[in-house]
């Protein structure tokens, strides 16, 4: 059987006396995408933010397939010279545990937010540039003196950056300040942005928060593309059911910071855990 790219075990966070996350698993296999589902409270993006190192776990573990390790190949996004935790080795995993968002990055997983963070007076550009920044290597000394090899470098971020902007429809507006941007256009920016870092992991949280039916429908198309342009595997936060069901490979469904069911959106749909704590007795009838 072949490893998952992101496992988590039994993970856990407590906050003083309140405990946010209790002992969830969950495992997301090469090029598929999952849902993360629940009420409001149910501990949702306190999950994202302990996966992603905002956060320090209580207990538990979170663990990254490296992308060369994978069996579609290595890719220009794997992280050179990381070695795979010893602890490990059948699976060649990597221990998230104790490592900063920046690294967590450079490994592979990248992220959006449920409240849209762009550098507002910064162009569109410039926002997709910044996430190129864990794949570059010019130093200090390397930007002060501009030698051919950081402007080489610089050129082929911008060249990425476009072809990005290209990707999410976007690129007709590289020049535009990201606050002059439509809010639908502004959370496909930050999905460029996300993936400029060059993930094989994408996570988004509530990615069609603010999105009218339209919105919606061509996120979900960008979302379906993306997958198989850049095989990535993605796991998403969201609310809307009519998306969640019908982009979801398998869905993890929350409530009070454990989980009460995992399957497929069939499955899910028809739980009468889910149909209580989530969905409603209504959607259900």
């Amino acid at each position: 059987m072949t490893a998952p790219v992101l496992e988590v075990r039994s993970l856990s966070k407590n906050f003083g006396g309140l405990r946010a996350l209790n002992d969830v698993d969950l495992d997301i296999a090469e090029n598929e995408i999952v849902a993360l589902i629940g009420p409001n409270g149910a501990g949702k993006t306190t999950f994202f933010n302990c996966i992603t190192g905002i956060y320090e776990p209580t207990e538990g573990t979170v663990r990254l397939q490296p992308r060369s390790r994978m069996g579609s190949g290595a890719s220009a996004g794997s992280p050179a010279g990381e070695q795979p935790d010893q602890d490990d080795a059948p699976a060649r995993a990597l221990l998230l545990n104790g490592r900063k968002p920046h690294e967590v990055t450079r490994l592979g997983m990248a992220r959006t937010f449920q409240n849209i963070r762009l550098f507002p007076t910064m162009t569109v550009l410039e926002n997709v540039m910044i996430g190129r920044h864990c794949r570059t290597r010019a130093g200090i000394l390397g930007a002060i003196l501009l030698d051919p090899r950081t402007r080489a470098e610089e050129q082929d971020s911008i060249d990425r950056a476009y072809e990005l902007l290209r990707e999410v429809g976007l690129h007709k507006h590289y020049r535009d300040e990201a606050r002059n941007l439509p809010y639908g256009a502004q959370r496909r920016l930050e999905i460029a942005r996300a993936l400029a870092t060059e993930p094989h992991v994408l996570l988004l949280d509530e990615p069609a928060a603010g999105m009218n039916p339209q919105e919606t429908l061509e996120l979900r198309e960008l979302v379906l593309d993306v997958r198989e342009r850049f095989r990535l595997s993605v796991l998403l936060i969201e609310h809307d059911m009519g998306m969640v069901m019908s982009l979801s490979d398998r869905i993890y469904v929350m409530e009070y910071g454990s989980r009460i069911a995992v399957g497929t959106p069939r499955e899910v749909r028809e739980n009468p855990k889910v149909i209580k704590a989530y969905l409603g007795e209504a959607d259900h009838a």
